[in-house]
């Protein structure tokens, strides 16, 4: 899973990518201060490993991973090239998810570009931006199929999906909030539109607005709202708190968010919001060599799911033998667990669920 943290420049993207990946990206107070995207790969926290590494003793514990990317501040003008925008929305296009740094704290040491703060006002023009560069390549598209169309009928019906899609745009509404048949996404999965990758609004604000509850702050709010109107996922954040929280050690970090009154930071939080944007969940797989997180999307059946351990256990899968994880560590044991029945024999068809512990069985 790739995630792309975009903004205005000096919202604290790269603050914020420094405390979740601790990868040391560049931050400074001026504009354009990161040009090439930097890139942090983050294990994702999952306190299940934890406990399975306890029953098994494993010689390694492989969580699953996030690769996040610190892309460039974009600016008003971006899909016409205004700040290098045309080089950072390709960089866009290459991520699953976008996390939108929203500046949400007033400071008057630090500058912002439009002088003032105004979060409505700032996701408007990164959105706007999006949807330049979308449109563009909608209308390209239109020209293609209506071209092809002369000689194949059949793409009448696409042709008309896209000009739905070019008006929509057209009004501002992004192409993830366009409705499609099963068929239209399949259309709009191969045009690879920015403003069709689903949305975090990280909302950027100061330890004192969390001191004061972030209800309280109207910027927040105003998040929270466009947030709601679009279907979008919203997570308050301190990026300069999460960078003081990164550089603890485990039981420093663990007293320091008792004392705040949290049970988590900012990256545990943004791993599950991002988890449930995408739909993903994960399976374990545990035993003496190793237990290691998988991540597949919601809904894939037990083969598939073999199949991201190995194609050989995709294509030989005979069957899944699998046990939620917390009647395992219930059971204190898998053997304990199969004595009961607790085990269960799952064939081709069983959907995968969030937490499955699994030995894949199979033969080629």
């Amino acid at each position: 899973m790739k995630l792309g943290i975009v903004g205005l420049p000096n919202v604290g993207k790269s603050t914020l990518f420094n405390a979740i990946t601790n990868a040391g990206a560049q931050s400074a107070n001026y504009a354009f201060c990161t040009i090439e995207p930097n890139v942090g790969v983050v294990a994702v926290p999952d306190e299940r490993l934890d406990a399975l590494a306890e029953l098994y003793h494993p010689v390694k514990v492989t969580p699953a991973f996030i690769e996040f990317v610190d892309i460039a501040g974009l600016v008003r003008g971006a899909s016409k090239g205004e700040g290098l925008g045309n080089k950072f929305l390709s960089h866009i296009r290459e991520v699953d998810a976008i996390i939108h740094v929203v500046r949400c704290f007033e400071d008057d040491d630090i500058i912002h570009v439009d002088a003032t703060i105004d979060p409505a006002r700032d996701i408007e023009t990164i959105n706007l931006e999006l949807i330049f560069s979308d449109l563009e390549m909608v209308e390209r598209r239109i020209d293609r199929v209506a071209k092809a169309m002369k000689g194949d009928k059949s793409l009448a019906q696409e042709l008309d999906f896209l000009k739905r899609l070019k008006d929509a745009l057209e009004n501002n509404v992004p192409a993830r909030n366009v409705e499609c048949s099963d068929r239209e996404k399949e259309w709009l999965a191969e045009i690879a539109l920015l403003t069709a990758k689903p949305v975090i609004y990280a909302c950027n604000m100061s330890e004192s607005d969390f001191a004061a509850g972030i209800d309280n702050n109207e910027n927040y709010q105003k998040v929270c709202a466009i947030a709601a109107a679009e279907q979008s996922e919203v997570l308050p954040i301190c990026a300069e708190l999460e960078a003081e929280i990164a550089s603890l050690e485990p039981e420093e970090k663990e007293m320091f968010l008792a004392e705040l009154g949290v049970e988590s930071g900012g990256l545990d939080l943004l791993v599950k919001k991002s988890y449930a944007l995408l739909g993903l969940i994960s399976f374990l797989t545990a035993g003496q060599p190793e237990v290691r997180a998988w991540t597949i999307k919601k809904g894939t059946k037990a083969p598939q799911a073999a199949g991201k351990i190995h194609s050989d256990f995709e294509r030989g899968f005979i069957r899944a033998e699998v046990i939620p994880y917390e009647e395992l560590l219930a059971q204190g044991s898998l053997s304990a667990a199969r004595e009961k029945g607790l085990v269960r024999s799952e064939g081709k068809e069983y959907v995968m669920k969030d937490g499955d512990v699994v030995l894949f069985r199979f033969n080629v």
